[in-house]
């Protein structure tokens, strides 16, 4: 079923309740009155409202709403956020190093503005001590605790436990701070090519080729005195 409204000859009622172009209330008028004002206009008469009685119908370039609208709605899609959970999975006698490793992924996750979910994984003997787990997990919150809370306390889950990190930051917060980030780097980068250091290396140099220029016709003219002095000699 089409979604879009009715226009002009499609729009098959005696009368409606018409809206100018700027919005003004023109009243209920018949079909045919209003589509001879939408000939006047040059414009569309579109139908808005069509379960109203009358169905209420707008003077308005229907071309040129559709762009905006679908412009709109492409600025709301680029700007909505959508949550996502990330994993990250330790296990409870992880060495020094690879705890930094994986701690590193889980700020850049909460930077982001995404939810993290640890899961500590008991293996073997492991599982006859969940304090171990714990006691990481808890850790792990402390280490984040400036960009991230706990959402979900740790709890056991069979032969894992897992913890939920939420962030600080709103995900739309994250994506502009990014973006902001990202154009600042490139204006950056634009003003090293640019900028007036760029413009006066050249001129340097030139000032100094100007002055070692001079130089090189004296010892032309050293050179060529040599053979006249050794012939007054003979």
């Amino acid at each position: 079923m089409s979604t879009e409204p009715r226009i002009n000859d499609r729009i098959r009622v005696p009368e409606v309740r018409l809206v100018g172009p700027s919005g003004e209330q023109v009243g209920i008028v018949p079909l045919a009155k209003a589509l001879e004002l939408a000939q006047e206009y040059d414009l569309d008469l579109v139908e808005v409202a069509a379960t109203a009685r009358p169905p209420v119908c707008k003077l308005m370039d229907y071309g040129k709403f559709k762009y905006e609208s679908a412009m709109k709605a492409r600025e709301a899609r680029k700007n909505q956020a959508h949550t996502v959970i990330k994993e990250m999975k330790l296990r409870p006698k992880i060495d020094p190093h690879d705890y930094d490793t994986k701690k590193g992924h889980v700020v850049r996750f909460l930077k982001q503005g995404d939810k993290v979910k640890i899961t500590i994984m008991f293996r073997g003997r492991e599982q006859s001590r969940p304090e171990l787990g714990f006691r990481l997990l808890q850790r792990l919150a402390n280490d984040v605790q400036d960009l991230g809370f706990v959402e979900s306390s740790a709890k056991q889950d069979g032969r894992n436990m897992i913890m939920v990190l939420g962030p600080h930051k709103k995900k739309t917060e994250a994506m502009a701070e990014a973006r902001a980030a990202a154009d600042a780097r490139k204006a950056e980068r634009q003003g090293r090519t640019t900028g007036p250091d760029a413009a006066e290396e050249p001129a340097a140099e030139q000032a100094v080729e100007a002055t070692e220029a001079p130089e090189a016709p004296a010892a032309e003219a050293a050179e060529v005195e040599q053979p006249a002095e050794a012939s007054q000699d003979a």
